[in-house]
């Protein structure tokens, strides 16, 4: 089985869960037009002013993803 990985984007301040949220709308709209398979989508609230979006995909797309999204960071799935 491929290793996954979750590509990650912060966002900070008093509406970050509003913007994450946004974010996620984005990449959804985006992924629905790529080639590149897209393996789930979820959210976290962290605190109050601390949101992340995240996106899964097989490592073997990763690069693909990263230089054309520019995530903030990239965990293991």
């Amino acid at each position: 089985m491929e290793e996954l990985i979750w590509l990650c984007w912060d966002f900070r301040g008093p509406d970050a869960a509003r913007t994450c949220a946004h974010q996620l709308i984005h990449l959804k709209e985006w992924a629905l037009d790529s080639i590149h398979p897209v393996l789930d989508y979820k959210s976290a609230d962290h605190n109050e002013v601390w949101s992340t979006a995240y996106m899964l995909v097989n490592r073997s797309e990763m690069l693909y993803f990263r230089d054309l999204l520019k995530p903030h960071r990239g965990e293991l799935g």
